[in-house]
C-alpha cells in the first residue's frame, strides 16, 4: 500500500530524526559530500514507461539477475523520494543510481551542499526550512564521507535534470522500500562485511545509495535506530 504524503508523515519523520543519536564519521583522509533525500508526492501509474532507453544506458553493465532489466517502472504512488539515473559519460560512478548530491565546497555545511546540488542537478530550489534532519554519515570506498539530508519537498515538484549529470529523475514511492524482499544481503570474497541490495523496480540499488535508502526506511518510517555505515558496497563502486 502507498504511504500518504501528508503532515502526519512529515511530523513523524521529523520526530524520528530529532530523537536519533546520529552517527557522524570524522576521517581526515576522506572528502566530505552530501546527498539530498527529497520527499515528494507522486501518483500511482505515472511511471509505467521508463523515460530512458535502458538498452543504451545499461550497455556493458551486467544485470544482477535474469528477471531484472534495469528499468525503474511501477514504483510511484503516494509519498516518494527523488532518485536519479546518472549520466553514462561521467568520469566517476557513471550510469549508477544516485540521490542528488556531491562534494562540499569550501565553507559549506552538509545542508548547504545538499540544497545546492539539488538546484544544480535537478533544478529544484528549496529553502533550509524544508530540511527535516540528517541521517547517519556513510563512509565510501571511493574516499568520501556522505551526509544524507532529508528534505520535505512540499508537493510533487518538477525536476528538470541537468543533462551533463543526470539523464532522468524518478519518483519512487516510500512503500517500495518496505517490499517483502527488501533489504537483501549478499557476501563477497573481497570483504567480510555484507553487501546491501535494495530491490526497486527492475533493478537493485547498492550502497552507498542503498544504505541511505535502508536507513530512510528503518529510521524515518519505522523508528529503528540500526546502523548502516558498516554495510558494504559492491566492488564496482569501490573506485
Amino acid at each position: 500500500m502507498t504511504i500518504p504524503y501528508d503532515e502526519a508523515l512529515r511530523e513523524r519523520i521529523r520526530e524520528h530524526l530529532a530523537n536519533h543519536d546520529r552517527r557522524a564519521v570524522t576521517d581526515p583522509t576522506k572528502r566530505h559530500a552530501a546527498v539530498a533525500v527529497v520527499l515528494v508526492d507522486s501518483k500511482v501509474g505515472e511511471d509505467r514507461v521508463d523515460p530512458v532507453p535502458v538498452q543504451d544506458w545499461n550497455a556493458g553493465r551486467p544485470m544482477p539477475a535474469e528477471n531484472l532489466d534495469g528499468r525503474m517502472v511501477d514504483v510511484s504512488g503516494g509519498a516518494a523520494f527523488l532518485l536519479c539515473r546518472r549520466a553514462s559519460r561521467l568520469s566517476s560512478h557513471a550510469a549508477q543510481w544516485a540521490l542528488p548530491g556531491g562534494r562540499l565546497d569550501a565553507g559549506e555545511t552538509a545542508v548547504d551542499a545538499a540544497l545546492r546540488e539539488l538546484r544544480e542537478e535537478v533544478r529544484i530550489a528549496l529553502p533550509g526550512s524544508t530540511v527535516l534532519g540528517l541521517l547517519d554519515d556513510y563512509p565510501t570506498r571511493s574516499g568520501y564521507v556522505i551526509t544524507p539530508v532529508v528534505i520535505w519537498g512540499g508537493g510533487r515538484l518538477d525536476p528538470d535534470p541537468a543533462p551533463d549529470e543526470v539523464v532522468a529523475v524518478y519518483r519512487v514511492g516510500l512503500h517500495q522500500l518496505q517490499r517483502d524482499d527488501s533489504p537483501r544481503f549478499i557476501t563477497i570474497k573481497e570483504s567480510p562485511r555484507p553487501v546491501v541490495q535494495i530491490p526497486l523496480g527492475n533493478d537493485l540499488i547498492h550502497a552507498p545509495t542503498g544504505a541511505v535508502l535502508l536507513q530512510l526506511r528503518w529510521l524515518c518510517l519505522e523508528g529503528r535506530h540500526d546502523a548502516v555505515d558498516q554495510l558494504e558496497q559492491p566492488v564496482f563502486a569501490w573506485k
